[in-house]
């Protein structure tokens, strides 16, 4: 199985960026779709975006426009660039993986991954 550790979180300023990195370990990470999810407090888990294993991505109508998610398959991670944050945005987030059959295939429910990250804390202050 695959192991995957999220870094990069921490405390910003509204209208700040960051950028979370998901490091995987294991064997054939090219072979993954990734996705980032975010829970804040009392909330439910709520998609954030999502990668193909060919780089077609998607990503929450609260986010789009400012978050862009990547994955470099030579250094197996997969990067969450969050660009004009905002209060809202604050949250722990985690990294998820699934084995996809097809090349052009993400997953946007939580309940659709097998693996996760331990989860990083984001927090936006205003």
């Amino acid at each position: 199985q695959v192991q995957l550790v999220e870094s990069g979180g921490g405390l910003v300023q509204t209208g700040g960026s960051l950028r979370l990195s998901c490091a995987a370990s294991g064997r054939t990470f090219s072979s993954y779709a990734m996705g980032w999810f975010r829970q804040a407090p009392g909330k439910e888990r709520e998609f954030v975006a999502a990668i193909s294993k060919i780089d077609r991505t998607d990503c929450a109508d609260s986010v789009k426009g400012r978050f862009t998610i990547s994955r470099d398959n030579a250094k197996s991670t997969v990067y969450l660039q969050m660009n004009s944050l905002k209060p809202e945005d604050t949250a722990v987030y985690y990294c998820a993986a699934r084995l996809a059959s097809f090349s052009w295939t993400y997953y946007v429910s939580a309940g659709q991954y097998n693996y996760w990250g331990q989860g990083t804390q984001v927090t936006v202050s205003s």
